[in-house]
């Protein structure tokens, strides 16, 4: 199949059965130089044009490349990155605020979102799931397990919370430091889908080059239309050695010349006391706890996101 991608134009393809059921919708190139959604949903468009697969109840959606600027430039980005601060507005200012403008209204349409990401460095697939059923004020959410159970069915045994979380206590400490930041600057698709009041999955299928991303994002997307019943499918059961994972803190970078101690991977393991990065002035900045170091980044911008702490979740997801 055949589809080009143009800034101006927003590809949205819907298979609809005559049948009532749940509405899925996938995304593809959220991020531009993250293909392996948009190489999976293609090849299940061929299969659906070719009469190969046929949804039988609810609806599909599929958004191969979600920034088409971003996709044709071969970068993360447009102007800005799409999967933050995202809404509704008025007067867009770049051209993710034009993207937003429309992807908004579609996932107000939706019952469940399949979002397709990689990452930079290697390591194995994940899940990134939203918060347990809470009534606070900045995420409050009530489907925690239909999530967690449409989280389980994708293939993957590694799923991290606490993004929103952890995030928010990153803004409280730039704002500490008269660095303006903004809560919502760390809302993406998901965190959009659950405001809204359905429930949303985030599937880092690889790194961006890995080979075997493509196929991760693939059969995610198969399994979840069998879980949600559009197609009639057996995969094995979810495994039940299940890894949780809770974002509690996040460094940022506070000055050019900090470093990290070593070329961490996202997800190495590291135990307390042990020297993770160091600040120019020479001050060492060691792990509070056994756990994982997430989102590792040597390039990270000043005042920004530098490298995540997570520790093991007691979370049930079923």
């Amino acid at each position: 199949m055949s589809e080009r991608f143009h800034p101006e134009t927003l590809n949205i393809h819907q298979y609809a059965s005559l049948q009532p059921g749940p509405k899925l919708l996938v995304l593809g190139a959220v991020h531009g130089n993250e293909t392996c959604g948009t190489q999976a949903i293609q090849r299940l468009q061929r299969e659906l044009e070719q009469g190969e697969l046929i949804i039988e109840q609810g609806s599909l959606t599929l958004v191969p490349v979600v920034n088409p600027m971003a996709y044709r430039l071969q970068r993360r980005e447009g102007d800005r990155n799409l999967n933050r601060s995202m809404g509704i507005t008025s007067e867009p200012k770049d051209y993710e605020d034009q993207i937003a403008n429309v992807l908004c209204p579609l996932l107000q349409t939706q019952d469940a979102l399949l979002d397709l990401h990689s990452f930079h460095t290697p390591g194995e697939p994940f899940a990134l799931i939203g918060p347990a059923n809470n009534q606070g004020d900045l995420q409050p959410f009530d489907k925690a397990l239909e999530e967690g159970a449409m989280a389980l069915n994708l293939g993957v045994n590694r799923f991290v919370e606490g993004w929103l979380e952890t995030y928010a206590k990153g803004v409280a400490a730039r704002q500490a430091r008269g660095i303006p930041a903004d809560i919502d600057y760390g809302v993406g698709t998901t965190e959009t889908m659950r405001r809204y009041g359905k429930i949303a999955v985030t599937l880092e299928c690889g790194q961006h080059e890995e080979a075997t991303a493509p196929e991760v994002a693939y059969q995610a997307i198969r399994r979840t239309l069998s879980h949600l019943g559009l197609v009639t499918a057996n995969f094995p059961e979810p495994n039940s050695e299940a890894e949780i994972i809770r974002l509690y803190d996040v460094v940022d970078r506070l000055h050019a010349n900090d470093t990290l101690a070593r070329d961490w991977q996202s997800f190495e393991k590291i135990t307390k006391g042990e020297v993770l990065a160091q600040r120019e002035d020479g001050t060492a900045l060691v792990a509070d706890r056994d756990g994982w170091i997430v989102f590792p980044n040597p390039d990270a911008e000043v005042n920004q996101e530098w490298y995540y702490l997570a520790d093991a979740s007691e979370r049930l997801l079923r």
